[in-house]
């Protein structure tokens, strides 16, 4: 069964509109739950998060939540990211290459379900104290109240939030991300929240 907002992204996709309804077609025919979350298209199981699909530049994505407790005996799972330490991908630039990988796409599924079934949980690695940039420091003695909205984050926010910062080579556009950030981190939202 379909999701009329999954269907609206499908109808609306421009880089990627092929891969994509492959994708979709062979997750439409496996056990996982079609919904619309994140801006994308999700499926679950069990009201669990499996997988993901996303259009990017580079090509279309399949991103398994739970991926880093998938076998993976071929290496064909990559990483998100620096710091994203459960999460692996897939990225597809053409149907045929979809075609090619299907089995193994099934394969891990069935694995993400089986995860999901089971309740298993990535461990999370051990991370130090976030440093934080001297411009935040600065802030939460400029604009009352910032510290104690920022400690009220969940440290997933926080992280994010960190990282972008610190990811400025001047510090004034640490400062002008920060201050953008404020009325965010009053609202209690990560940077990428509506």
């Amino acid at each position: 069964m379909t999701n009329p907002k999954v269907d609206s992204y499908f109808e609306t996709a421009t880089q990627w509109p092929a891969e994509l309804q492959r994708l979709r077609s062979i997750l439409q025919d496996t056990p996982l739950t079609e919904e619309f979350k994140w801006r994308g298209p999700c499926y679950t199981f069990a009201g669990g998060n499996v997988l993901i699909l996303g259009e990017f530049k580079d090509g279309c994505r399949v991103t398994f939540f739970k991926g880093a407790l998938l076998e993976d005996p071929d290496g064909l799972l990559g990483d998100i990211g620096d710091n994203s330490h459960a999460g692996r991908l897939l990225r597809f630039t053409d149907v045929d290459e979809i075609d090619r990988a299907e089995p193994a796409l099934r394969d891990f599924v069935q694995q993400g379900i089986a995860a999901e079934e089971a309740g298993l949980k990535v461990e999370e690695p051990e991370r130090g104290e976030l440093e934080l940039p001297d411009e935040l420091l600065a802030a939460f003695d400029e604009v009352t109240g910032l510290q104690a909205a920022w400690e009220a984050l969940t440290p997933g926010r926080q992280r994010g939030y960190v990282l972008h910062f610190a990811d400025a080579k001047k510090a004034e556009t640490r400062s002008a991300r920060i201050e953008k950030a404020v009325p965010k981190i009053f609202e209690g939202k990560g940077m990428h929240d509506r």
